[in-house]
């Protein structure tokens, strides 16, 4: 067996070249995708493919048998569909999971996970979505116009809270981002295809 040279991690890499010395963190672009560990893998590859839209894009392969380290049972998913990209969530199936609360809430509950956001390209294609959902008897647990976008609140299998929302235009809320995010008008969940153009961009008046 023929050891891995350390140098591979070095590829690419000049012996002088020089790294800077911050005085304080890089601001990153965002984040990158999303690992959740599920009870049951099959359940959960047909929440975030059938009912949510994502596509599978690889598996983690099974470890050789000489390989003494655990493997994991491990799926990548990814919700581009014009743009290359690797993975926005992956699923690790974890049989041991506790059962999850009966009703999800924004405000209670045991998840260490509150909710994931999940955008949808416009608002023609929020409404179509809400709709699939509503005719596949996903239950929604809240509907609310925020001041930068327009969502309801579903649960997943395992209990995680995951927000279906479309963006609204920068000019709304791009000049006031914490007004926005303060900004909630909630609405009856039968009232979940409701949805208004008439978007506020003032904040000071809730």
């Amino acid at each position: 067996m023929v050891a891995e040279s350390p140098c591979r991690y070095c590829l690419g890499m000049s012996s002088a070249e020089t790294i800077n010395k911050r005085t304080e963190a890089v601001v990153p672009r965002g984040v990158n995708h999303l690992v959740l560990n599920v009870r049951d893998m099959e359940e959960s590859h047909h929440f975030w493919c059938d009912l949510l839209g994502f596509k599978q894009v690889g598996q983690l392969r099974p470890r050789d048998p000489s390989d003494p380290r655990p493997g994991m049972h491990m799926r990548f998913y990814s919700g581009v569909v014009d743009d290359v990209n690797h993975h926005d969530v992956a699923l690790v199936e974890r049989p041991s999971l506790p059962v999850p609360d009966q009703e999800w809430s924004m405000i209670s509950g045991t998840s260490a996970i509150n909710h994931i956001a999940i955008t949808y390209p416009d608002r023609e294609s929020w409404l179509e979505q809400v709709q699939f959902l509503l005719d596949n008897g996903v239950t929604v647990h809240r509907r609310v116009d925020h001041g930068m976008t327009h969502s309801i609140y579903i649960a997943d299998p395992n209990g995680y809270g995951v927000e279906v929302l479309y963006e609204l235009p920068e000019e709304v809320w791009q000049h006031d981002i914490n007004g926005a995010l303060n900004w909630a008008v909630n609405f009856p969940t039968d009232q979940s295809l409701q949805d208004t153009t008439d978007y506020t961009n003032d904040f000071s008046r809730r």
